[in-house]
């Protein structure tokens, strides 16, 4: 095996301790002793342990309900991540189980059962950790995991009509299986959100940009102020206006968020300039001219 392979797998596996880590403690800490619970397999988890008659703690269910997951995207999809998704649903599940004898009395409790800032806490925690591992390894498990073997069958297939059906089914066994319990029922909704909210920031990435695609007669001259004043290269196209069949230079440039102003201020100098942008997830490598 390869030097930079053992060095990539490495990193493949700190990476999911690490975020197996993060969502357990936000789940022990936050989630497990308020009442409410996250989102897809591990928020079945959470009712088995509740509402059966073993009352093990959830870290059980949640490895035992992950396990034929792991096992068939090792067998169908790829077997170094069937191996890192068993790696980060042990450390998570360990971690649960570990919290709760090591730390039995060390949680956030909820004053006058107010909620709001446990779900706060448990969506950002737990949704920092999904994020990292889904983000460096493909998958975090649950409805993820289901969601990797669906594409791996049907490629073709829109899968976001899974987590809402898992999502869904979990608030309506908390409203249920819990006396019908509103505020319960609330804050698991609102974790889901928060939780996916960071997910979603986490895939995006912190480096946001804008693509501007600017339609001119002065190329030259505001092609140059771009390059000095923003320190970005620029693309110029030769483009035709199909209105008027006049011959027009479009320059396609990527600026980071906080510069947005700035773009703005150098277009508005420049009389018959047409320019739109639209946002840009994330920007790799180095754009500087």
């Amino acid at each position: 095996m390869k030097k930079h392979t053992v060095k990539e797998l490495l990193v493949d596996y700190a990476i999911s301790l690490l975020a197996g880590l993060l969502t357990a403690f936000g789940l022990h800490y936050f989630s497990q002793h308020n009442g409410f619970v996250p989102g897809g397999i591990s928020g079945l988890a959470f009712i088995l342990s509740w509402y059966t008659p073993l009352k093990i703690n959830a870290g059980y269910y949640i490895f035992l309900l992950n396990l034929p997951l792991f096992i068939l995207i090792s067998i169908f999809v790829e077997k170094r991540l069937g191996l890192n998704l068993a790696f980060y649903i042990i450390v998570q599940s360990l971690a649960l189980v570990l919290f709760e004898k090591v730390l039995p009395n060390t949680y956030y409790e909820a004053s006058n059962g107010n909620l709001i800032f446990a779900c706060i806490g448990s969506g950002t925690i737990t949704g920092l950790g999904y994020g990292i591992q889904i983000r460096h390894n493909g998958s975090s498990g649950g409805t993820y995991s289901i969601s990797a073997l669906i594409k791996h069958w049907h490629p073709a297939s829109s899968i976001a009509w899974l987590s809402f059906v898992m999502d869904c089914s979990v608030v309506f066994l908390v409203f249920f299986l819990g006396d019908f319990n509103i505020e319960s029922t609330v804050a698991t909704i609102v974790n889901l959100f928060i939780a996916n909210f960071v997910v979603d920031y986490c895939l995006q990435g912190s480096k946001e940009g804008y693509k501007f695609e600017i339609i001119t007669d002065n190329p030259e001259d505001i092609s140059t102020e771009i390059m000095t004043t923003l320190q970005h290269g620029v693309t110029e196209l030769n483009v035709q206006g199909m209105y008027t069949h006049s011959n027009k230079y479009m320059i396609v440039c990527i600026i980071r968020k906080r510069e947005l102003s700035k773009m703005m201020r150098i277009l508005k100098k420049y009389k018959g300039t047409f320019s739109s942008f639209s946002k840009v997830n994330e920007v790799l490598g180095n754009f500087k001219k």
